[in-house]
């Protein structure tokens, strides 16, 4: 025997990157991978070992083993072999988010609501599938996105304006004193007063903000609300990525149903042959409650900016919520007469908004709840010298 050297095959076998040599003459072998730093090592005079594979190591190998001649050994006889070393990984991340978020609440007119399941890093793909309170969804696979029909998968989440919303006055309920003499052109109330907000007395409790309970959506049974079991539709997508490994993405849709979809727990589970137990992913679908704001400064005087943000709520809510501001009676600084955003500023804050009470909604698929708060300006308009 002369030599055995291994070579690493790429570009549909245009390059051959020799990774390994054992030269017989000598006795010697060494590496040519990563600088001579040893990860291959000759067994047996016919076999190198790869510890710690990588998805790069993925492709085609050959070995050339090179003889000398019987009639002279001058000449060296080459003979050839290869073989394909195919490289499984594990996935590496799993997500689980909510497809077109934010969107409001709609209490009369069903919506679809899709869960997008993300897997990353495995390969090859693996099997995506979800699951309710711990049992598994028997879902109609689909090849194709939900065609908007006049059937159960009908797309109706229209961005309402919330000026239009739920203008049926039946249904609502002054909860506060202090918005009886409310101008009933602006945003009509949510219906069911909810407990008090607690606020944090070092953050919230502030001279510059006067604190008002919250009101909640009621979410009497609508119209359109059937008692049967929902029906799944799962559709799944493969997008392979440069290093060789897959993106998977699992999308659950239903037409959601708030009564009984509220606080339900979905899972998305993965399971892959490099893999011992599956991969889970959990997310519950809850309404928002009790938003929690803080203005700043706490004293604000006039002249002053001050900013109006809601920094969290009482729960964990999913998917999140969008975020609509309102001055009660009265149209915003700016003229608008509303404002969608976690933050409301107002710049330059006259001493006419002294006073002032301004209403927070915050809604996404399962319900809706307003908050308000009270500006209290101090000091006079500065005057100006002559």
């Amino acid at each position: 025997m002369r030599e055995i050297v291994w070579y690493r095959v790429t570009d549909g076998g245009t390059i051959k990157q020799k990774i390994f040599t054992f030269d017989a003459m000598f006795s010697t072998n060494y590496s040519h991978m990563e600088n001579y730093r040893k990860r291959e090592d000759l067994v047996y005079q016919s076999t190198v070992r790869l510890p710690e594979v990588r998805i790069s190591d993925n492709g085609p190998y050959e070995c050339h083993v090179g003889i000398y001649d019987r009639a002279t050994r001058e000449k060296v006889v080459l003979a050839s072999g290869n073989i394909f070393l195919n490289v499984m990984a594990p996935p590496t991340s799993i997500e689980v988010v909510a497809a077109d978020m934010p969107a409001p609440f709609s209490r009369y007119q069903a919506q679809n609501f899709t869960l997008v399941c993300i897997v990353s890093g495995g390969k090859p793909a693996p099997m995506v599938y979800f699951k309710r309170d711990g049992e598994p969804i028997q879902a109609v696979p689909l090849s194709e996105p939900p065609v908007a029909s006049s059937g159960p998968l009908q797309d109706s989440r229209p961005f309402r304006s919330l000026l239009h919303r739920d203008l049926d006055d039946t249904k609502m309920q002054r909860s506060l004193s202090l918005l009886d003499a409310e101008n009933r052109g602006g945003r009509p109330y949510t219906e069911r007063p909810a407990r008090s907000l607690t606020p944090d007395p070092s953050i919230l409790f502030q001279p510059t903000t006067e604190n008002v309970p919250e009101t909640v959506v009621s979410r009497e049974f609508p119209r359109w609300v059937h008692s049967n079991e929902p029906i799944y539709f799962l559709r799944h997508s493969h997008a392979p990525s440069s290093d060789g490994t897959v993106e998977v993405r699992a999308l659950l849709t239903w037409t959601l149903n708030p009564q009984i979809d509220n606080e339900a727990l979905f899972s998305c589970e993965v399971k892959h042959p490099a893999l011992s137990m599956p991969m889970q992913a959990e997310v519950t679908l809850v309404a928002p409650k009790g938003p929690k704001i803080m203005m700043t400064p706490s004293r604000a005087r006039v002249g002053d900016t001050v900013r109006i943000l809601v920094h969290g709520f009482q729960n964990e809510v999913f998917p999140e919520p969008m975020f609509t501001w309102t001055r009660v009676g009265s149209r915003l600084l700016d003229g608008s007469t509303e404002f969608d955003g976690k933050e409301l500023v107002l710049e330059r804050v006259p001493a006419e908004l002294n006073g002032s009470m301004y209403r927070c909604t915050a809604q996404n698929p399962l319900g809706s709840t307003d908050t308000h708060t009270r500006l209290i300006v101090f000091g006079t308009p500065p005057r100006l010298g002559i």
